[in-house]
């Protein structure tokens, strides 16, 4: 039989645009990649190449070299897996393809909020929505005041400027006399902001800045790495990409030992660890006590530099020592709090205190992120302190994000570019003064909401100075200043649920019969989207045009690059920035919102207010689409971190008030002289009137499991849930025998069979808060007495306080990181898990039959999960 030949298929794409598939937003890129489109469908999504315009000689790659390997940037980016299935996200069963109002709101009539995320919805048209909108702000105003809106508009995103997914609305509002500002919280470095800017000064958001060159200084000088409550291999996906791994494997190859200290055998420390530390989650502070006691009790410290870098190590070596409470902090007493071994940790502190060590970090983890987190935060500026921070070798890392080589002409590589026009930077201000007005902590939403008026002290914004940390904030603010309690929400950053804390009591909140209208745009049918009364089609960033600054992002190159249109949105979705001008046009403000300017002038504006012209012409810039910044001739002559104040404390002072590194803080003794959950000087915080999550607490009989949340591998915070590829991964989703696939919960293996529970079953994890069902991982991977489950998994409802989808963060603690301190606390608490039983199903059922019945009967799709037909009168397609 002769055998057919296949015909060849012409696969070379008509066109090849670039794109910034990182998840970080915020008006700045990173994961370049270039999308190849033929007949106008994505085909095929690849690493970008910096080369492919650009000669080697023009970028001039820095090279960094140990113990004979070396290592030097690749000529291509390395964007995440995600980033590369990016067009599974993009055409999901669950994007929105039409405006949307919910069956049983009617702006005219009765609007029954109890339903919020029980009622379907209808079919609507760009002009009905829009109008009503524009209504319902009119009437808001006029009713109440400006104040009465509730602007959600900050948060990661796509990475896009002009059309950048947040912050058009509060642009908008704010035009017309003010809103109320939720003001976006630091929200994976809360030990660091709450705590450490009291130790070494305002920094970035309270880690070691400035930063420079740290990478290379470490390569050259660190004889040990500590990478605590980090993972290298899941969390700088979503920014900045893959290189973290390359810089990990060439410090494995040139010799430099990584410790990595962490509840979880995490992706990094699976490949990278020379040794694997279990500590715990949110004990990092006893741990971190011990170590100093074996440093004061054999002498092993750098006594002289302390006395010049410093102030208040008496209160430290008090308090250590057991002369302030009777109790010294021995290796043996932190043993029973952090479930470390004793001899472990004298070794520690031992290679600690003989090696040059650094620190590394990538955000995150259960280290910072969990209750009274400023306090490890505090004790890691005293560890490294102790140790001569700034000195070669010696310091805090942001493994790739901050301490790369500088590039040539660049201005500034801030998180936040300031030479950015005014006009497209203001949807993304994250300092208190930016707005004005009335501001609410994005911690306290659903307390503003269920419980006013609050008092808080510190907005929590991420840029805000030190000194906001002891201001006094009211809301509502007074009535003759504008203030109003909120009445509406206009969102389009729809994930607070699934990644804040207590998602169960934000539900409660948007249930409120005070809250009359909720409006949400957003690409995908998902979390708050589900609790809304209008709901707004946008376009991902394959679908607009726009221009993006990928400026930080260290490891690679840093690059502008123009971004064409990949692909004709999806049904009658618009971008952000056009779904907001279509409502400002009803409000008889469209020209003065959009300034008479198209996409290519404000294009021309981020050009022009870069200096670009200064390395390249506009008309070159148009042709190539890109423009990637060479690196600096003399980036190796940067001083590396704080070595200015390493070498000369005096004429470089910190930002603090004594200029020198605050062991004990003077400002919070004054402004707080009793708060027992953030004293002066950092210690061990067993319990507090805000939190009881620790061991020794009552609840312990109920719930004896510490629960561990961390950032996805698989998504960034609530991105990225639906792409298919990744959810056939075991890690990412758990296939389980009714077809669903659910979150996995990490498991030891011990504590799976004390429950009867095996790899792959169906369970609840569960505590006072409520019920999130998910998949049973069981493994070594994890410590006994500790279960791990990534947040960000998208909410998928049972019935109240109830959820499949795994959305973890639903039975978080609500109460912040500590009284004063208004960050979030949503790692290392209480609560158990068991083995899913008829019984629970029936249970379920019986408290409320109509809602369990739907969940069970909703559109679910095997490859992407819930899909927006289960919400949609009609199912329509």
């Amino acid at each position: 039989m002769a055998v057919q030949k296949t015909k060849k298929v012409d696969v070379k794409p008509d066109k090849s645009v670039y794109k910034s598939l990182a998840l970080g937003g915020l008006l700045g890129g990173g994961g370049e990649c270039t999308i190849d489109v033929k007949d106008g469908k994505v085909v095929r999504i690849r690493p970008f190449h910096y080369d492919e315009k650009y000669t080697k000689k023009h970028l001039n790659p820095w090279k960094m070299s140990r113990n004979g390997k070396t290592l030097e940037p690749l000529m291509k980016a390395l964007p995440g897996t995600f980033s590369l299935a990016y067009k599974k996200r993009t055409f999901s069963t669950n994007r929105i393809k039409y405006p949307l109002i919910r069956v049983d709101w009617d702006p005219n009539g009765e609007r029954n909020p109890q339903n919020r995320g029980k009622s379907k919805y209808r079919r609507a048209t760009w002009e009905e929505a829009t109008t009503v909108v524009a209504n319902e702000i009119k009437r808001m105003h006029k009713t109440y005041g400006p104040c009465s809106i509730l602007v959600q508009g900050d948060g990661h995103g796509e990475c896009k400027t002009i059309h950048t997914p947040h912050g058009h609305n509060g642009r908008l509002l704010d035009m017309m006399g003010g809103f109320t500002q939720q003001v976006r919280n630091p929200d994976s470095w809360e030990g660091w902001y709450w705590g450490s800017k009291h130790v070494w000064g305002h920094g970035f958001q309270g880690m070691m800045s400035p930063a420079a060159n740290l990478i290379k200084d470490m390569s050259e000088n660190s004889e040990m790495l500590l990478f605590w409550g980090c993972d290298p291999e899941t969390t700088p996906w979503g920014f900045t990409g893959q290189y973290a791994t390359r810089v990990c494997y060439f410090w494995t190859q040139a010799g430099i030992p990584q410790i990595y200290i962490c509840p979880e055998l995490n992706y990094g420390a699976a490949v990278h660890a020379d040794k694997w530390i279990p500590v715990l989650p949110n004990t990092d502070a006893a741990l971190q006590l011990a170590i100093i006691y074996t440093w004061f009790k054999e002498g092993t410290w750098k006594k002289d530099y302390v006395k010049t870098h410093s102030v208040g190590i008496d209160y430290i070596e008090n308090y250590v020592m057991g002369k302030d409470d009777g109790i010294p902090k021995t290796p043996e007493w932190a043993s029973k709090k952090c479930g470390v071994p004793e001899w472990t940790i004298k070794a520690l502190a031992r290679e600690f205190g003989k090696k040059v060590t650094s620190i590394i970090h990538y955000f995150g983890g259960g280290f910072i992120r969990g209750p009274f987190s400023h306090e490890p935060g505090r004790l890691e500026c005293v560890l490294l302190g102790m140790q001569g921070l700034g000195g070669p070798g010696v310091h805090q890392a942001q493994i790739t994000y901050f301490g790369m080589p500088r590039a040539e002409g660049l201005k500034s590589i801030r998180y936040f570019n300031p030479a950015l026009t005014e006009r497209l930077r203001v949807p993304c201000r994250t300092t208190i003064d930016a707005w004005g007005k009335q501001i609410i902590p994005k911690t306290l939403i659903q307390d503003a909401i269920l419980k006013p008026p609050l008092t808080f002290i510190g907005s929590g914004g991420q840029e805000s100075k030190t000194e906001d940390q002891f201001v006094k904030y009211t809301y509502p603010i007074p009535k003759e200043q504008g203030g109003s309690l909120v009445h509406m929400i206009w969102t389009d950053t729809p994930c607070r649920i699934t990644c804040w804390g207590h998602g169960n009591w934000t539900i409660d909140a948007f249930q409120h019969e005070s809250i009359e209208c909720i409006v949400a745009q957003h690409p995908w049918l998902e979390n708050e989207c589900l609790y809304s009364d209008i709901i707004l089609p946008a376009n991902t960033t394959l679908e607009v045009e726009d221009i993006v600054t990928n400026t930080r992002q260290g490891p690679h190159f840093q690059s502008v690059t123009i971004q064409e249109r990949a692909m004709n949105p999806i049904g009658e979705s618009k971008s952000d920035y056009e779904i907001v001008l279509a409502i400002a046009e009803k409000l008889g403000m469209g020209l003065q919102f959009s300034e008479g300017k198209t996409t290519k002038d404000l294009m021309k504006d981020v050009f022009d207010t870069m200096d670009m012209a200064e390395m390249t012409t506009w008309e070159d810039f148009q042709e190539k689409k890109c423009f990637v910044y060479p690196v600096a001739k003399d980036w190796e002559k940067d001083t590396p971190g704080f070595r200015k104040f390493y070498d000369d404390p005096k004429k470089n002072p910190l930002e603090t008030p004594s200029g020198l590194l605050e062991f004990y803080s003077a400002r919070l003794a004054k402004f707080f002289p009793d708060d027992k959950e953030r004293p002066p000087f950092p210690q061990w915080i067993e319990k507090g009137i805000t939190h009881d999550e620790r061991i020794s607490s009552e609840r312990f009989a109920m719930f004896p499991l510490l629960l561990m949340s961390n950032h996805g591998r698989w998504r960034t915070h609530a991105q990225g849930d639906d792409i298919t590829w990744t959810r056939e991964t075991p890690t990412c989703k758990v296939l389980a025998s009714d077809g669903y696939r659910y979150e996995p919960v990490w498991i030891n293996p011990a504590d799976a069979a004390a429950r009867s529970i095996k790899d792959g079953d169906i369970v609840k994890v569960f505590n006072e808060r409520g019920v999130v069902l998910c998949g049973a991982r069981v493994w070594e991977r994890m410590s006994a007495g500790t279960i791990y489950v990534d947040h960000g998994a998208r909410h998928d409802p049972i019935i109240d306080n109830v959820d499949r989808g795994g959305a973890i963060n639903t039975i978080s603690p609500d109460g912040l990181t500590s009284k004063n301190a208004c960050g979030q606390a949503t790692t290392a608490y209480l609560c158990d898990v068991q083995k899913v039983t008829e019984k629970d199903y029936q249970e379920w059922r019986a408290k409320d039959p109509a809602s369990f019945d739907d969940c069970f009967k909703r559109d679910y799709d095997a490859a992407y999960g819930p899909r927006f037909n289960s919400w949609v009168e009609g199912g329509m397609e």
